[in-house]
């Protein structure tokens, strides 16, 4: 027999209920005759990755889950600005906006959820970390390479100085940190 959680309902409720959302809303476009091309794909998996974060914030409870939610739901919008772009090379450091900043940005989220000033800090820093690995790829692929069939108009000085502001930043936090006590 499934278990409640501490401090949140049986996740079965949350799913369930989104998937009858779900249905209704696909019922729906059958009865006005709206195909689900019509709507994009990528709105798709922003619309499941949503689905997820809402089951971790209000259902589940859970923090793997609000992480999980943030990631797929960002995966959906990287994909919709390159399925209406065509700039699928963007890959080559969209992947940041992925991994580290939404993994960032949900583990800051469930900070604020469940009121851990820990998790908010550490979610910030990923997700400051993510957006900073993206700019310099970012600057390096398409302002150095010109992946995207053309360099971006920069001069050659700026990814270097953004290299070496990013750095500064993450050294000066390294050398802030050394005093704190370390999370255990």
């Amino acid at each position: 027999m499934p278990q409640e959680r501490p401090g949140g309902a049986n996740p079965a409720v949350g799913i369930g209920a989104i998937l009858v959302v779900v249905g209704l809303l696909l019922f729906l476009g059958q009865v006005l005759d709206i195909g689900l091309g019509n709507l994009g794909w990528p709105l798709w998996v922003i619309a499941a990755g949503a689905g997820i974060l809402l089951v971790g914030l209000l259902v589940a409870n859970e923090r793997g889950v609000v992480v999980a939610g943030t990631i797929v739901t960002t995966v959906g919008l990287v994909l919709l600005y390159q399925n209406t772009t065509g700039h699928w090379e963007s890959w080559a450091y969209a992947w940041t906006l992925v991994g580290p900043a939404a993994s960032g940005l949900g583990l800051a989220i469930w900070g604020m959820r469940s009121g851990n000033a820990r998790d908010i800090r550490a979610g910030t820093w990923g997700l400051l970390g993510g957006l900073a690995f993206f700019a310099i790829l970012f600057l390096f692929f398409e302002g150095l390479i010109g992946l995207s069939g053309e360099r971006l108009p920069i001069d050659d000085w700026v990814l270097p100085a953004a290299v070496i502001v990013i750095g500064a930043v993450v050294l000066v936090r390294g050398l802030l940190q050394r005093g704190e006590p370390a999370a255990g």
